[in-house]
């Protein structure tokens, strides 16, 4: 780039007069903003401490060109641009300070002008805050000014794939799944010898070996119910959110990543939903996550045309294709200090982030994390839509809720959830590895001695309705069960020093018990045939008061799976879902499919994302993907 591009900027520097003068002077000065909007963007922008320029740019009263060269003429400072004048792409610049950095402090050493290092950055202040890093190699810096996009372009464009394996590998081996498709001699030894002794007993004492096997999957079931049943129990009693306080006592930037793969069918509805957010656009990061080459997402978003308060952010292509590495990848992108997950199908309640912030407001910091409640906006749409709902009221509106009470780790639900950014950093991150990235940072927070709380607000999403879809999507999720419970078990003993005795064996029983119930229920739907006169092999074993025990035991383990629907169903605004509640037990059989697809998985492809597809069914009704409780 010839230097005297930018010394006809520097020649074109604001008079003296200029530094100093508020924006919005220096905005009406060059007509890009009318009065009566400026009035209005300077009562908002006092009301919630953000700068006058980004409330402009949020609301589309000022262009993003017109607010940089407004703050060049108040600091007196040149102001750069990619298509103007082009950054050096020298190595020797791109060395001096680390990406990481760069793009932690919006900043970037633009190029070189006879002896002095022209160093760009969104702030000023910022260009003085890397000041000491460069003070032995340049001790002349000229700062300059460049839009925080530019910034961001520049160093994706050089730095992206570096980027990308940091967003693969940014946990230590021993925290993540990553390794666990390797076949080392320890683990091949273990597994044969696992299946010769299954084979064995199977070929000398098979009753003894299906005894084996139903007794553990009782167990399983047992344990399952108990928890399920406890929870409920000490699920607190559903309440109407408390009213919100009139005026925000602060208003911190909220960053939403929502990554979109293959989404062109609902990203122009995901942008008008968001729009609706109470939150001022002014502290609202929203960030639109897509994979490389998804080009169709990208037109998509391009008709919806994006308001500033929302960016595109690419991901490069790598080793795997999952939601937490493009989730890992885009972090250090967002501006808030406040993380939201949202997926492409959510609806929001509009004073979602309102109640998040105040949340964490007034929680200690070891509250690490919200989660919020996730229920659906086309419940009416077929037998399993309905069996879906009835699944997500009794999970997040009475289940999570008690173990939250009872003091166990919480697995996060995929949307929702909102974190303290400076804990979510702490704690690495995301697995980029693992398909049920959520349930697995869960358990990662509270054994780095976070918690996650629950906060009262809805988000509407789409219920995957379709019967294969369905099962890919449980298989999924089923997988990344037996991945984290993997994961997070090969060292017990670290795992039991981390969590306690108490969490553990939550932990255990949530993760474990679901994987052998999945895999294990067709031995306890066996005991079906004993209705029409054929003898079951361990039913034969048992005493008759055994027998009887049973029984008891599946009627009891049936009557809890109904209650909580029951109980939960009065919770939400689908009560007339509940003649539909004693179908459920049609809907277990799908699980079981579900799960022995998970575990062909995990041993074939366990990195594999499978994906589900979004925009198949449309809302109940016109209003029914805004109105909740």
């Amino acid at each position: 780039m010839p230097s005297s591009a930018l010394l006809a900027r520097i020649a074109a520097l604001p008079q003296a007069q200029d530094r100093g003068r508020p924006l919005g002077g220096l905005l009406l000065d060059g007509g890009a903003v009318a009065p009566d909007r400026l009035l209005d963007a300077l009562g908002e922008a006092e009301a919630t401490g953000a700068p006058i320029d980004r409330v402009l740019q949020a609301h589309g009263l000022a262009t993003p060109d017109a607010c940089l060269r407004a703050r060049g003429r108040h600091h007196g400072l040149p102001v750069l641009d990619r298509d103007t004048t082009p950054p050096s792409p020298s190595p020797s610049l791109a060395g001096l300070i680390p990406p990481e950095t760069c793009l932690a402090m919006r900043v970037l050493p633009w190029l070189v002008v006879g002896e002095t290092l022209v160093v760009a950055g969104a702030r000023p202040e910022d260009v003085e805050a890397v000041r000491p890093l460069l003070a032995e190699a340049w001790p002349q810096i000229m700062p300059a000014l460049a839009s925080e996009r530019d910034i961001e372009a520049e160093l994706a464009a050089r730095h992206g794939r570096r980027f990308a394996r940091a967003a693969e590998s940014n946990l230590p081996a021993d925290e993540s799944c990553r390794d666990l498709n390797l076949s080392t001699p320890g683990r091949r030894i273990a597994a044969g010898g696992a299946a010769l002794a299954c084979v064995a007993a199977l070929a000398l004492a098979p009753t003894m070996f299906f005894a084996g096997a139903f007794g553990l999957a009782l167990a399983a079931m047992v344990a399952g119910q108990l928890l399920k049943f406890a929870a409920a129990v000490a699920a607190p009693r559903a309440e109407l959110p408390a009213p919100l306080p009139a005026q925000r006592p602060t208003t911190p930037v909220v960053s939403l990543l929502v990554p979109l793969f293959r989404e062109a069918e609902i990203a122009g509805t995901l942008v008008r939903r968001l729009e609706r957010l109470n939150w001022p656009k002014a502290a609202l990061d929203v960030v639109l996550v897509l994979e490389a080459g998804d080009e169709d997402t990208r037109r998509a978003l391009a008709r919806a045309d994006l308001p500033a308060w929302a960016r595109v952010i690419e991901v490069p292509p790598g080793g795997v294709t999952t939601k937490p590495r493009a989730l890992n990848y885009a972090l250090p992108f967002a501006r808030g200090e406040i993380v939201g997950i949202l997926d492409a199908e959510d609806a929001p309640a509009a004073d979602q982030i309102d109640r998040v912030a105040a949340r964490f407001a007034v929680e200690p910091s070891e509250v690490a994390c919200l989660q919020g409640i996730l229920d659906f906006y086309n419940p009416q749409a077929n037998w399993l839509s309905r069996m879906f709902t009835l699944e997500y009221a009794a999970w997040f509106r009475m289940i999570l809720p008690g173990l939250a009470r009872l003091g166990f780790a919480i697995p996060l639900g995929g949307t929702t959830i909102y974190f303290r950014r400076a804990a979510l950093e702490a704690v690495g991150g995301w697995d980029a590895h693992n398909v049920t990235e959520d349930a697995d940072l869960g358990m990662r927070l509270a054994r780095h001695g976070y918690r996650t709380g629950l906060v009262p607000t809805v988000t509407l999403e789409e219920a995957n309705c379709r019967l294969w879809p369905w099962v890919r999507q449980r298989s999924r999720w089923l997988k990344g069960y037996m991945m984290t419970w993997a994961a997070h078990s090969r060292r017990p003993g670290r795992l039991l020093r981390d969590m306690g005795g108490w969490k553990t064996a939550g932990m255990q029983v949530l993760f474990l018990g679901t994987i052998l119930q999945a895999l294990l229920a067709p031995l306890m739907w066996s005991f079906w045939i004993v209705l029409i006169g054929i003898d079951h092999p361990v039913a034969a074993a048992l005493p008759p008061a055994g027998f009887a025990a049973l029984v008891a035991v599946f009627l009891a383990s049936e009557a809890v799976t109904l209650g909580v629907a029951f109980a939960a169903l009065a919770r939400t605004p689908h009560r007339g879902l509940g003649p539909w509640v004693p179908t459920l037990a049609a809907y277990m059989p799908l699980i079981a499919v579900a799960g022995y697809k998970a575990l062909w998985e995990a041993i074939r492809k366990p990195f594999f994302w499978d994906k589900t597809a979004h925009g198949r069914s449309a809302p109940d009704h016109a209003l029914a993907d805004q109105k909740s409780v």
